[in-house]
């Protein structure tokens, strides 16, 4: 810093207000210590910051099957509202997030001086995990469901369901069928209770839900036994990847969409809307869960400075988007 300094012209003082990004410092003085910067190779030793200052800009983030497309959007918009935030991010995977891997990750970021944790936790067992886990840091769940203690951070898939379902009647089915995920997931339970909700308020069967695991080949099965059902109109499968194979199953049954069926999924993939047809869906806003997960975890920092602690629900609204597989000609 002394190096650059000398070279810019200007105090060491002044440097660290540079890099510090304090508005104190005249534009030419902040250009010529950044070009001193750049031409030295400066680069600040973050630890012997973090000696001082007893902060180490670092947070963590625990999670588990990022090949599915909901947790891999998380973790990406999490790790991009971290760095604006100006934070460095630690990620911890393990195969599952159970009461044994939970605190074991959790001691792994510990060892690293996070300043708290992100945990991405869609799955049942993570509820119990959670609630039985004693924060040594502080600890902002994301996907779970409330009553934890502790900070929740989640779509509304209720709504998300209840926006589809109320969408399929609307465009003229007596009632809709339904493809649910991956049994445990708490968005099963949560996109299963928002279309049971619906059908039933406004006064129309409920059919027995078909069981996927979020794959397209489970949607595949699906799309074939509901295709050899004459009396089936309309399907809301429970994610993108799955009403693809359910819009083969169909195709394959004979059936047309949406001429004969309307058919809707949820998640927003990138290639939604691309299939054949274009696939109706419902998008998550994995920015504002990333963003709000982000800010309630440094409001749980400060907090934590102060012997301070919340348990803040923060949930993000679903939206629907229409396309041509839910709009009959």
């Amino acid at each position: 810093m002394f190096d650059v300094a000398r070279l810019a012209g200007v105090s060491h003082q002044t440097v660290s207000r540079v890099l510090n990004g304090s508005d104190a410092v005249r534009e030419s003085t902040r250009q010529r210590v950044t070009e001193a910067i750049d031409q030295l190779g400066y680069r600040r030793n973050l630890a012997a910051r973090a000696l001082v200052t007893r902060r180490t800009a670092t947070i963590g983030v625990i999670c588990f099957n990022t090949t599915l497309f909901g947790p891999a959007s998380m973790l990406y918009a999490i790790e991009q509202a971290a760095t604006e935030a100006g934070f460095f991010v630690s990620v911890a995977t393990d195969s599952t997030v159970d009461s044994t891997t939970l605190p074991r990750a959790l001691r792994r970021l510990e060892e690293q001086s996070v300043e708290g944790v992100i945990v991405i936790a869609p799955l049942a067992a993570n509820r119990e995990a959670l609630r039985a886990l004693r924060n040594p840091v502080p600890v902002v769940a994301v996907d779970a469901t409330p009553g934890l203690g502790i900070p929740v951070v989640g779509v509304d898939q209720v709504d998300g369901a209840r926006q589809m379902t109320r969408h399929l009647l609307d465009g003229g089915a007596t009632t809709v069928w339904h493809v649910a995920g991956a049994a445990e997931w708490t968005e099963t339970d949560a996109r299963l209770a928002g279309w049971r909700s619906e059908l039933l308020e406004h006064g129309r069967a409920v059919p027995e839900p078909l069981r996927g695991d979020w794959t397209p080949r489970s949607g595949y099965l699906a799309g074939l036994e509901l295709g050899a059902d004459p009396s089936v109109e309309a399907v809301f499968v429970a994610n993108d990847q799955m009403a693809l194979g359910v819009l083969r199953g169909l195709a394959e049954s004979g059936r047309s969409v949406p001429g004969d069926v309307l058919v809707g999924g949820f998640d927003d993939v990138p290639e939604s809307e691309f299939y054949c047809p274009p696939l109706t869906t419902v998008r998550q806003d994995f920015a504002s869960v990333g963003r709000r997960s982000v800010d309630l975890l440094v409001e749980e920092i400060e907090r934590a400075a102060n012997g301070e602690a919340s348990a803040s629900t923060a949930v993000i609204p679903a939206e629907l988007i229409v396309r041509q597989s839910s709009r009959r000609r």
